[in-house]
């Protein structure tokens, strides 16, 4: 019987080209033009056929090694002179009838279908794109060609396999928990502590915010210097105290008739009937520090608190966080979340939706800014705002109109008329 060597073929400006696939094994039985190796290079994916039939012996390369033209792929022992000699024995020969038996042991005899010897799925170049296009996983997909090659079909089932569509939306089954390959200990002294128990509820709502509705901010900056004048020329009639009040009770107040004029902005989407629910109150969340985590309670009925009011009861309430006497029940069923960092510091950030709301107001803190006016150099006082929404309900004009509106409701033209 002869041994047949298969040797790596001219491939033009292959060199050094590295083994990304052996799929073959030793003691396998081969055809001519059947693939043996993949081969990878820097411009694409090449598939090794081979060039003779029959039993391999030995396999001289390995996945991740460096071939050029010319190299040892494997040795072959060749069925096609045993062919030639079993067709002219048997034109000599009578034909001799198998039992059953004899046809069942022949069977159990052929190799089973072999499986990539790398430990890798199987696949053509164009499969593998294919794959990548999809963000499914190659190496993951069980293959039920021969061989155990991946076809497109069995590409398309595994991602299948990963999601679950409801009304039109993709859910993934199967997530992939990333290990940290090295503890942190390894580098140095660490403490550990427990997650306090707000940041533990908090938590998974914030991931299925995040992940769940597509969010856009957009940034803006308001002047609002006739109402931080406005603001700090407060005082009590009778007593002839100032009076003191939060920037943020006016920014509740602007927010309401913002909402007023864009209801799409106090609503909900309910994705199971895909209705959109308008409602028609008005509470306003804001996000209070506390030492236990951030909390979100809501200002209930804010249209009809005067500006004061809307202070004492954010007072009240942030309060109430703080030692933890507040009810569950005032964390739910807002109209539209206002996040002020004001009080600490910074402008422009992206906060995260509060669902089932779909917008969220981030206010940052008041500066400073010399403008001309009327060829005179003015200081302006500054409010940064950063307004995330709901894509799905709210497109971007509608988002820069809303904003556009609540600088007006916080200027000149309206700064007093919220004071009532």
């Amino acid at each position: 019987m002869a041994i047949q060597k298969i040797l790596v073929p001219d491939m033009g400006d292959f060199k050094d080209v590295e083994v990304i696939e052996v799929l073959v094994k030793k003691g396998q039985v081969i055809k001519k033009n059947d693939s043996l190796i993949t081969l990878e290079s820097d411009k694409s994916s090449v598939e090794v056929p081979s060039t003779h039939e029959g039993k391999i012996e030995k396999i001289n390369v390995s996945v991740g090694d460096k071939i050029n033209k010319g190299d040892l792929i494997l040795t072959l022992e060749s069925t096609q002179e045993r062919n030639e000699a079993a067709k002219e024995k048997s034109k000599k020969e009578p034909v001799k009838q198998k039992t059953q038996n004899e046809v069942v042991q022949v069977q159990k005899q052929q190799p089973a279908p072999s499986v990539p010897a790398s430990g890798k799925s199987s696949a053509s170049p164009k499969i593998r794109k294919f794959a990548r296009e999809l963000g499914a996983d190659i190496s993951k997909i069980s293959g039920t060609q021969r061989a155990g090659r991946v076809s497109a079909e069995d590409v398309k089932n595994f991602v299948r396999s990963q999601v679950t569509v409801s009304q039109g939306e993709v859910q993934k089954k199967e997530v992939t928990k990333y290990v940290e390959e090295y503890s942190h200990e390894e580098f140095g002294e660490i403490a550990t502590q427990d997650l306090p128990r707000v940041k533990k509820l908090s938590g998974p709502h914030l991931v299925r915010s995040w992940t769940e509705i597509p969010h856009v901010t957009q940034h803006d900056e308001i002047d609002v210097t006739d109402m931080e004048q406005f603001r700090n020329s407060l005082y009590d009639y009778y007593t002839g105290e100032k009076i003191k009040v939060t920037p943020l009770a006016f920014i509740a107040k602007a927010l309401v008739s913002a909402l007023k004029e864009f209801p799409n902005f106090n609503a909900s989407l309910n994705s199971e009937s895909n209705k959109i629910i308008y409602k028609k109150y008005f509470h306003i969340g804001f996000a209070v520090d506390t030492p236990h985590g951030l909390m979100v309670p809501k200002l209930r009925n804010v249209d009809q608190m005067s500006i004061q009011k809307i202070g004492e009861e954010l007072k009240n309430t942030s309060q109430l966080c703080r030692e933890l006497k507040i009810d569950k029940k005032e964390f739910f069923g807002g109209s539209m979340t206002i996040s002020s960092l004001g009080g600490i510091g910074g402008t422009h950030f992206t906060p995260i939706i509060n669902p089932p709301e779909v917008a969220i107001l981030g206010v940052g803190r008041t500066f400073d800014r010399l403008v001309k006016e009327k060829n005179q150099i003015i200081s302006k006082k500054i409010l940064p705002i950063s307004l995330s929404y709901d894509h799905r309900l709210i497109d971007g004009a509608e988002g820069a109109r809303f904003c556009v509106y609540l600088g007006k409701c916080l200027g000149k033209d309206f700064a007093f008329k919220l004071a009532v």
